[in-house]
């Protein structure tokens, strides 16, 4: 609860006497209001008080054309007693509903740059080239088992390996109709595929032109072979070829060297080899014979590891195998750890070379001595060690240098595995391709790239953006980059920047190359695919022809939102108010988020907050008591469905989706922010929730800011806080990744922001939305007036005089807070703070303290809008109902 004494201000008493008038008339609007109680001991007041306002003129168009293509019209109110009242807006995106116009808003200063610029969006977005949609952005619910971990090309085909098994796509069908509900939920408007039967996840592919297959890697540590002339058949999964058992743990990566051998890579550093000779017999044998095939070449296979340890010590690291190449021209086999490399000899199978993330030899086999057999051709060269592994001269020496070597390894990758305890954490391998000049391009965990001969010297390291590298790919010339912030980016082979484009809103997990187009996926499993030409002029006329035929290939989805918010005093509602303050406006809407403040607070509540966050997770017992009765005034199950709710102390936001909207709206992620003392506590701060409908990202944050009159400094510091820190990527991410195998780098996809960089490649993720709404007691109070001035103002209804007096208003047109954000002409009482037992305007703070009436509760919202009208539409109901 919020109380302080407010004293009267004899220096502004004569303050209101040169404010403008009120706008010349337009249109009338009556707005309908009722008061609301918390406690259900007390009679409601049913009394409905009809005010006719006066008329308003319709404000100027306020929007350009570099914004959103869809429309989001928002319907903002405010209401507040701590004890006894609520509010709600209506956002209306739909143009099912009867037409209507536009309301005035005001409109913050200081948006439009930095972290405040409007994202932009757009069915031909002008700062990237246009691209084939060959998969859009599927939901994250709808990929539960089925998130796509990699892809690969033939010539006329697309192959992409999942949780489930593997697909492809043949690109004479990229541009045909989806099956639309004919497939799984989430592929609806995928280009046509066709899918493998059910398998164990799929980590790796790999292309064999010559025998026409594509080889797959997987997580029971099977390798598994697809025939890529497959008849088409849309409605029966295809099978596998030959298969068979080649690690105990994953398949992580495979690779086809110049001799036609078969290189697999898999967990703590093994590396194992099938001869060419066992794979084309395999093969040949009669799909009966299946067993007998997967038998034969199951036993065929080398293991490098073993033929480098001498006397139960390997020089190699232990680390997982990232990645394979191999380098045809000069026969060598590269083999990638996420600190270290080793290069190997395809033809012997000889370990050449083993050196770290700096270029430095970090280890190798000493030569044998005189009494062994052989001869070594060159100093670094590893011989097979022979059966008997009999050592003569310098036993001991070599035993304990090996054991030493073997325990600074060990050391060094306990420490690699901690929570970035050295900064070698940043240099993580985490791709490598080669170049068509023959150097290997490697990029890192901290954006650098680095690029090697093909002796592994280090030649030079690049950075070009600040973020971790995933993938590569190239392409005549060019070397295709992508990055964990969506960044595509291209080079030439020495390393400059040719162009770069943000190609999705998630990390770039895979780039490959057809013959026309550069495909990209990124972690949320969508395709899309380049013209190999991009950038060039020839984009500018396939932007020109798209723009003008947008309304052939594209639609416009438009939803109506209520948004309400509550300071509801650790009271409790009843459920007759509930329904008349949601219940009778939610019938006609498509997504109903609540906001509530105060739900449960006291110093032992705030301290388990504070200490454990399990109220913050998984909600505290009042909590879930609001959900359920919410829920209740909603029809929750079957005329609505809650989608999620994050609670903070004493803050609660939870958020419904109408059912037949239910299967457009999805990726739902929550955050908290705390603003309390030491910025820890969670009596102030904000709880946030993200959803993507219609591929469009909305974010709804429900705040409570610093409470006194004084303390607005303290508002703008909480507001700037909550809007920097609120971050849903992180719990996204880990959803993701732990689905769709992707790098680690991925869970820390934001990194600080160095000087000249891009910020807008950086943004933060509410920066990053397409729209945001801030609900709340955000405790903004009216300053310069006294508690009998503002009394008499509101029995006047002489609103327009109180706004000018209105500390939240006067800071957004400084630009302070809430930059460039929109909210509704305020056309109802002030709602701070009333009695319990004196509703209405009589119900005004009337006792020693006099508490000035005020408009603490507030919707206030962002957006990009570009609709036919270009215009945001703002009704302003002060609880349930608007006739215009």
């Amino acid at each position: 609860m919020d109380e302080h004494t407010i004293h009267d201000d004899d220096k502004d008493r004569d303050a209101l006497a040169g404010l403008s008038s009120v706008p010349p008339p337009q249109r009338k609007i009556h707005s309908y209001s009722q008061q609301l109680r918390a406690n259900s001991a007390y009679k409601r007041h049913r009394h409905v008080r009809k005010h006719s306002l006066d008329e308003i003129s319709k404000p100027p168009d306020y929007f350009n054309d570099e914004s959103s293509d869809d429309e989001f019209f928002n319907h903002s109110t405010s209401n507040n007693a701590p004890n006894a009242s609520g509010s709600c807006a209506t956002v209306d995106d739909s143009q099912t509903f009867q037409p209507f116009h536009p309301l005035p808003e005001f409109i913050g200063s200081g948006g439009g740059t930095g972290i405040f610029k409007v994202p932009m969006r757009a069915t031909v977005h002008p700062r990237r080239p246009p691209c084939l949609e060959l998969r859009p952005h599927p939901l994250r619910e709808t990929q539960v088992g089925k998130f796509l971990r990699n892809i690969a090309c033939t010539d006329t085909q697309l192959w992409a390996g999942q949780e489930s098994g593997v697909r492809f796509w043949r690109f004479e069908d990229a541009y045909q109709p989806g099956f639309g509900s004919k497939v799984r939920r989430g592929d609806e408007d995928a280009a046509p595929f066709q899918e493998s039967a059910n398998t164990p996840p799929t980590i790796c592919l790999l292309v064999d032109g010559g025998n026409k297959l594509v080889w797959s890697g997987h997580k029971d540590g099977k390798i598994r072979s697809w025939k890529m002339d497959l008849p088409t058949d849309d409605t029966t999964p295809f099978k596998e070829g030959l298969s068979w058992q080649a690690h105990r743990g994953s398949v992580l990566s495979i690779v086809m060297s110049s001799y036609g051998d078969l290189w697999s890579g898999g967990e703590g550093g093994v590396i194992k080899i099938w001869p060419w000779e066992s794979i084309e017999k395999s093969l040949s044998l009669r799909p009966e014979e299946k067993h007998m095939a997967a038998l034969l070449v199951e036993r065929a296979f080398i293991d490098l590891r073993s033929q480098v340890t001498v006397n139960g010590n390997c020089n190699l690291s232990s680390s997982d195998i990232k990645y394979l190449v191999s380098d045809h021209v000069r026969a060598k086999v590269w083999c990638v750890q996420p600190l270290s490399f080793s290069l190997w000899d395809a033809r012997t199978k000889d370990l050449l070379k083993v050196f770290n993330i700096d270029g430095q030899i970090e280890n190798r086999v000493d030569i044998p001595s005189q009494d062994q057999q052989g001869v070594v051709e060159d100093e670094v060269k590893v011989k097979v060690v022979s059966g008997t592994k009999k050592e003569k001269s310098g036993g001991f020496l070599q035993r304990s240098r090996n054991a030493i070597m073997g325990a600074a390894d060990a050391v060094r990758r306990v420490a690699t595995r901690g929570a970035g305890a050295f900064a070698e954490d940043n240099k993580r391998t985490e791709a490598l391709v080669l170049a068509p000049d023959g150097s290997i391009w490697s990029g890192c965990t901290n954006g650098l790239l680095v690029q090697w001969d093909g002796n592994g010297t280090r030649l030079q390291d690049v950075s070009h953006h600040p973020c971790a590298v995933q993938c590569f790919c190239v392409f005549g010339t060019r070397i295709y980059v992508g990055y964990v912030s969506g960044m595509v980016q291209v080079m030439d082979l020495e390393g400059n920047l040719v162009a770069g484009w943000i190609a999705h809103n998630g990390p770039v997990i895979k780039l490959t190359t057809s013959n026309k187009y550069i495909f990209s996926l990124a972690t949320h499993g969508g395709i899309r695919g380049w013209n190999v030409s991009s950038p060039g002029p020839i984009d500018g006329i396939f932007r020109q022809e798209l723009s003008e035929k947008e309304h052939i290939y594209s639609r416009q989805d438009n939803i109506r939102m209520l948004v309400g918010t509550w300071n509801v005093g650790q009271g409790r509602a009843s459920q007759e108010s509930l329904m008349s303050w949601l219940g009778s406006v939610a019938s006609d809407v498509g997504i109903v988020v609540v906001g509530l403040q105060e739900v449960e607070m006291g110093a032992g509540f705030l301290a388990m907050s504070a200490a454990k966050e399990t109220v913050g997770l998984e909600g505290s017992s009042i909590g879930h008591w609001w959900l359920d009765t919410i829920g209740k005034a909603l029809d929750e199950n079957t005329t609505f469905e809650r989608m999620g709710s994050r609670q903070l102390a004493g803050l609660l936001i939870s958020l419904w989706v109408r059912k037949n909207l239910r299967m457009h709206v999805g990726d739902i992620d929550a955050a908290a922010v705390p603003c309390g003392f030491g910025r820890a506590i969670g009596n102030k701060g904000g709880v946030g929730l993200r959803i993507r409908v219609h591929d469009r990202l909305i974010c709804f944050v429900n705040c409570h800011l610093a409470a006194h009159l004084e303390a607005v400094n303290r508002r703008n510091a909480d507001f700037d806080h909550i809007f920097r820190n609120m971050a849903f990527t992180r719990s996204s991410n880990l959803l993701n990744n732990a689905a769709a195998g992707a790098s680690a780098s991925v869970q820390t996809a934001r990194v600080n922001n160095p000087a000249g960089a891009n910020t807008e490649e950086t943004k933060l993720d509410l920066a990053e939305a397409d729209m945001v709404v801030f609900c709340g007691d955000f405790n903004y109070r009216l300053f310069g007036i006294s508690y009998d001035e503002a009394r008499d103002f509101v029995s006047q209804r002489c609103f327009d005089w109180l706004r000018e007096k209105d500390q939240l208003r006067a800071e957004m047109k400084a630009g302070k807070v809430f930059q460039g954000m929109h909210e509704a002409i305020i056309r109802f009482p002030p709602t701070y703070k009333f009695e319990r037992h004196r509703p209405g305007l009589a119900g005004y703070d009337s006792g020693e303290k006099k508490r000035i009436p005020a408009w603490c509760d507030r919707v206030i919202y962002r957006d990009n809008r570009a609709g036919p009208t270009g215009e945001c539409s703002l009704e302003c109901p002060i609880v349930s109902s608007i006739i215009l």
